[in-house]
């Protein structure tokens, strides 16, 4: 069924005031005309309506959330589908074998039936957005409280969505903005067969690897490419041999055209999560206690997976997605810190609130009240579950829980032991005795690092073993529980969940890890998860109450809502940016560039033979610069976050230029504060793109498909 569209018009209320410019933000689409006039002065040729029609093909029908959390863009009519290298990565890694190797060597389909179906892989089309602020609030008001409050919104907002989405294929969503002030539904198409179409090498699409994330100069060629499938009627569908090529509403035409600096860009995308209106209480939880922990626990994780990895190729592939989704937080919070340092954003934050003086209070109450159960909870998820075995471990309490309870049914129990079994065999196969050195590595030095700086002084049974036992030596005591857990001896965690009974559960009990485990995680789930659940909706609602103040206030501002994974608008120019005295980074990098950083001995500078000779003859076709250059990446001032990774990158004309991928280091603090001076987005230059699926893997199939704009 086809549901008529129609253009919406939008009330605007004081949550929405109108300025002519702005610094930063992530655009709602549909209220684009805002800001039209400001993003036309600072150079766009087309329309809002040219991005954003909710009657007519727009540039929103050719923009996409690629599966969770990236983004990725049409750029043909047959739905193929640019987007960045390690959004792929998983699927890439998934379809790789020691043979077949195309994470470290590259792949391109050459036709249509050579590419790879990648199961569990789904893009999301937008079909269209609208405010139902009016709808979700009804019958809301301050007579109700947190609880009852929150369960109206959720009956209102499940009415709306099957009330749009009834005898339809799409689906819906309905999001706040503001914390609540304001809600918008998103109307969605969701596809799920998309095909693994191209990859570069990962020395091409990862180059620089760990050690150059966040940075600039930036010479990765971080794309990937793929093709969205769907029925003989154009819709979505699952995987099967007969789907065709969607044939999208609209796909982006590319302009190889030089960048200059000052050139007006604008990123098209899904936005993770922003937090400009946090408070100083909440900037000094970040800056000087969640992110320095997360650091500290994830470097030593980090040295181990990347000494193991350094052993052989087979372990470089096993680790590979591992370490690429541990370092990328890792590597942002060392610099959200900096740059959180550097702006004084604390100090920032608080001149700010003086002018709040009746609810500030409130926010400060909560956060001393939470602030050693949020520590509990990040040592948790990045100390004592940093390990395969006591993830594992975590499962055995699942079942322990199950079995011991009187209303269990056998036949479940057995169901749920099945399944853990199944998962613990698939570690087993894999080379266990390698993992196992791995992992106990991990555990041993996580969780010391845990005892000494947290546990012995909040966690007493934990404090009394080690002294008392172990004189004092955490390491010695992490080093035994390992060595003694039934989960690291096949043979008998085997032997307890084949054809297992609820019985059984009592020879788990006073299993090493489990011992450890059990009463940390009890404690959490049973304590601390419910103080920090009341202390969060308790901020949620002084944040509601908080920003719509600010809004009412602060005319003299410009609002944009907090990213929170939905098509958002962000734009800005090409710009040169200097980090600190006496440094100066020129807009874009060349070839060149990656000729200087190559280090055989050094995988992540290792330059592919063929790239290299494709530069000693400087045979770049039509990818070029007008200086003969091959350009590699560009920056801009766009206001970017995690979940713009594979956005489009659009010019004056609405033209491909780009592939958003990274931010400078300096700037990942844009995320609470964005500062237009030091932030920066990376973006892989298009025509980088298209050399390498031309020239280096020789897919013309490919090229031909492409609308180029000269």
């Amino acid at each position: 069924m086809k549901r008529k569209l129609f253009t919406m018009f939008l009330i605007l209320t004081s949550l929405f005031p109108f300025f002519a410019k702005a610094d930063g933000g992530m655009w709602l689409p549909m209220l684009l005309s805002m800001n039209e006039s400001d993003m036309q002065e600072k150079g766009m040729k087309i329309s809002a309506k040219d991005i954003y029609d909710v009657n007519n093909a727009s540039l929103k029908d050719a923009v996409m959330l690629f599966g969770s959390g990236c983004t990725g863009e049409f750029v043909s009519n047959e739905a193929l589908v640019f987007t960045n290298h390690h959004c792929g990565y998983s699927y890439i890694v998934k379809h790789s074998t020691v043979e077949h190797d195309y994470l470290t060597n590259g792949f391109v389909a050459n036709n249509k039936s050579e590419e790879l179906p990648c199961p569990g892989l789904t893009v999301t089309l937008l079909k269209y957005m609208k405010d139902v602020t009016k709808q979700v609030l009804e019958g809301v008001d301050n007579s109700l409280n947190a609880d009852q409050r929150k369960t109206l919104i959720k009956i209102n907002i499940d009415k709306l969505i099957l009330e749009e989405t009834k005898g339809t294929h799409y689906s819906a969503i309905v999001k706040p903005i503001y914390y609540g002030n304001q809600y918008i539904m998103y109307v969605n198409e969701i596809f799920r067969d998309v095909r693994l179409v191209a990859a570069p090498p990962s020395n091409i699409g990862k180059f620089g690897g760990d050690t150059d994330n966040w940075m600039w100069p930036r010479h990765t060629g971080d794309f990937s490419v793929f093709r969205v499938y769907a029925n003989k009627d154009n819709e979505p569908a699952d995987y099967n041999k007969d789907n065709v090529p969607y044939t999208p509403k609209k796909f982006m035409k590319i302009s190889l055209k030089d960048k200059q600096e000052g050139d007006f860009t604008f990123v098209f995308g899904y936005p993770g999560t922003t937090k400009q209106f946090l408070t100083s209480f909440a900037v000094d939880e970040v800056q000087n206690y969640e992110d320095p922990i997360r650091i500290k626990l994830r470097t030593e994780v980090l040295n181990v997976y990347n000494q193991a990895m350094n052993e052989s190729p087979a372990k470089r592939l096993r680790y590979a997605s591992n370490v690429a989704s541990i370092a990328n937080g890792w590597k942002k919070w060392q610099g959200e810190v900096k740059g959180l340092k550097f702006l004084n954003a604390i100090a920032q934050k608080q001149e700010f609130e003086k002018r709040y003086t009746d609810i500030i209070p409130q926010f400060e109450k909560i956060y001393k009240a939470n602030h050693t159960y949020k520590l509990k909870e990040i040592y948790l998820g990045e100390a004592v579950l940093s390990s395969q075995m006591m993830r594992q471990a975590r499962q055995l309490l699942s079942l322990i829980n199950i079995s011991s309870q009187d209303t269990t049914d056998e036949a479940y129990a057995s169901s749920v032991a099945e399944k853990l079994l199944k998962n613990l065999q698939a570690y087993y196969n894999n080379d266990f005795t390698s993992q196992k050195a791995v992992d106990s590595t991990i555990f041993v030095r996580t969780m010391t690092i845990f005892y000494n700086d947290f546990a012995k002084d909040n966690y007493t049974f934990l404090s009394e073993r080690v002294n008392k036992t172990y004189k004092g030596n955490a390491e010695k005591y992490f080093a035994e529980i390992y060595s003694k857990t039934l989960l690291t001896n096949p043979k008998k965690i085997e032997k307890i969940l084949t054809d297992y009974k609820k019985k059984n559960y009592k020879k788990l009990l006073d299993d090493a890890a489990i011992e450890l485990l059990s009463p940390i995680y009890g404690e959490y789930i049973n304590g601390d998860l419910n103080v920090i659940v009341k202390n969060d909706n308790a901020l949620d609602s002084l944040y509601r109450l908080y920003v719509a103040e600010i809004m009412q206030k602060e005319t003299d501002r410009m609002f944009y809502p907090d990213a929170n994974l939905t098509l958002r608008v962000t734009y800005g120019n090409i710009s040169s940016f200097k980090p600190r005295n006496g440094v100066k980074y020129k807009h874009y990098t060349t070839l060149e560039g990656i000729m200087e950083k190559e280090n055989p001995d050094i995988y992540d500078y290792v330059v592919e033979k063929k790239l290299k000779e494709l530069y000693n003859t400087k045979d770049y076709g039509q990818y070029a610069n007008d200086k003969g250059e091959m350009a590699v990446a560009f920056i801009a001032s766009n206001h970017t976050t995690g979940g713009n990774s594979g956005s489009p990158v659009l010019d004056k004309d609405g033209y491909l230029i780009g592939i958003n991928f990274d931010r400078n280091w300096e700037g990942t603090m844009s995320d609470i504060l964005y500062n237009k001076d030091l932030c920066r987005n990376i973006s892989l230059d298009i025509r980088y793109c298209l050399f390498i699926i031309d020239k280096f893997l020789g897919a013309e199939n490919l090229i031909s498909e492409l609308e180029i704009v000269k």
